[in-house]
């Protein structure tokens, strides 16, 4: 297929961009002792993409045959051309990029596909029944699997030609406690970018199972917090969160020229000095970051991009076109959900950096404030770094030790002064996102995590 491309893209009469997309999915979903789901899909074709007369043109088929791929690229040019004549602002140019070629991905170790229908059941029905069967006060069980196998071959009019494999399998559990008239909820998920082996290595499934129940019993007695701006400590889930949530979107470059609060702020103070956030197509750190990709749907190499360097704004998120605005490389996070859509900025592992601090002196050096772990079922975050997100899982700190479990927490703030407040950044480092998908017109699969941080949040509750 890459060849096909290739070919296309060279004879075309305009700037040309080819992607060639095959999904396979599988979802297995179990509830309360049924099958809710066990279903899986294919989906292939080929998106277009041209540059005509400064403007973008947009078609896709399924006929993935030279007279099928021919049809959609003229489709393209004719929808550019008709754009054309309403548009005010054309795209001068795209950026630069070298010629990347070759193939990525296809060297996994224990593929999904060497596991059958039948052991991905028995791991979703042998958890439910875990989870389930736990304790009289579990009144609804849940467990499921999922996986997205992703073929691409890429080709472009300006020398790309790139084929690359991904494979993200996720497990999730869910549990609902009652007592007294109360319902609390627990619920774990793991996902990566990897193998079959790699996602029940990094979570054992059992464990995740007791987790969830624990987490939905123990809520049952936990007393709620009471509103106040305080010390906390941000486990590596709620870190990710924050970085890619209230800060990442931020510096989209496409939200940046749409207004966001970071227009016009690079080279300026944005956090502490203790703060260096990135977002990277490679796994840093650890393996099996679930948003690792070599090349981007532009074609462009996938590397690291320092957002935020000790506290100071250095770049934004980049594709081609944006890039080529600001006059700066592209940073490879043109992303394309299926075929059929066409790329936009999103991110990739989103992450804050490691410090140098250890999590026991960290707890050790709070007299009164909270340690937050997880993110609750609950969120959102706006174009200014304004957020709120619901806790999964909440401590108070006494006199420097973890002490009452609590409940129904939330935080609240402005990201970038919750980053300016940190006091102390974790030696230590997890991906901690890999389950589910971020959302911005089209799903991206996303990882996000980082170290544990000290700052200045604000806690919402409710009084008993």
């Amino acid at each position: 297929m890459l060849d096909l491309l290739s070919a296309l893209a060279r004879e075309a009469n305009s700037w040309v961009e080819l992607r060639y997309h095959a999904r396979r999915s599988r979802l297995i979903r179990m509830r309360n002792g049924r099958m809710e789901e066990s279903s899986s899909a294919e989906v292939i074709g080929v998106g277009v993409r041209v540059l005509v007369d400064g403007v973008f043109g947009f078609a896709s088929t399924t006929d993935t045959t030279r007279e099928g791929i021919s049809k959609s690229i003229a489709d393209a040019q004719d929808a550019a051309r008709t754009a054309a004549g309403s548009k005010k602002k054309r795209i001068e140019k795209l950026a630069p990029i070298p010629a990347t070629t070759g193939a990525f991905g296809f060297d996994l170790a224990d593929p999904l596909t060497d596991h059958s229908l039948e052991e991905k059941l028995d791991l979703v029905q042998r958890i439910e029944r875990r989870v389930a069967g736990a304790d009289p006060r579990i009144v609804s069980a849940a467990a499921s699997y999922a996986e997205l196998i992703d073929e691409k071959a890429i080709a472009t009019s300006d020398g790309v030609a790139v084929r690359l494999l991904q494979s993200r399998p996720e497990f999730r559990t869910m549990a609902t406690a009652q007592e007294n008239g109360e319902q609390t909820l627990g619920m774990d998920s793991v996902g990566v970018q990897g193998g079959w082996s790699d996602m029940l290595s990094k979570r054992d499934p059992e464990e995740m199972a007791d987790h969830t129940v624990k987490l939905a019993l123990d809520q049952l007695q936990a007393p709620f917090p009471e509103g106040e701006t305080a010390t906390v400590i941000l486990d590596p889930g709620l870190v990710g969160v924050l970085a890619h949530e209230a800060i990442g979107h931020t510096v989209e470059a496409d939200l940046v020229l749409g207004g966001a609060i970071t227009m016009g702020k690079i080279g300026q103070s944005v956090a502490s000095p203790l703060v260096t956030l990135c977002d990277s197509g490679v796994s840093e750190h650890l393996p099996h970051a679930v948003g690792t990709l070599p090349v981007d749907d532009e074609g462009v190499a996938a590397t690291r991009t320092v957002l935020i360097d000790q506290g100071v704004l250095r770049s934004y998120l980049h594709d081609r076109e944006s890039a080529a605005h600001f006059g700066v490389e592209p940073t490879g996070n043109a992303r394309a959900w299926e075929y059929s859509d066409q790329p936009l900025i999103r991110m990739r592992n989103t992450y804050v950096d490691q410090g140098e601090t250890a999590l026991e002196e960290m707890i050790g050096g709070v007299k009164h404030g909270y340690y937050l772990k997880s993110l609750g079922m609950s969120g959102q975050a706006d174009s200014n770094a304004e957020f709120m997100f619901g806790v999964r899982e909440a401590w108070r700190i006494v006199d420097g030790k973890k002490g009452e479990f609590l409940r129904g927490v939330t935080i609240s703030g402005n990201a970038f002064d919750v980053l300016k407040s940190v006091d102390a950044v974790g030696n230590d480092f997890t991906w901690e996102y890999g389950a589910g998908a971020c959302g911005k017109g089209q799903p991206a699969k996303a990882d996000l995590g980082g170290p544990h941080i000290r700052c200045r949040i604000t806690i919402g509750g409710r009084q008993q």
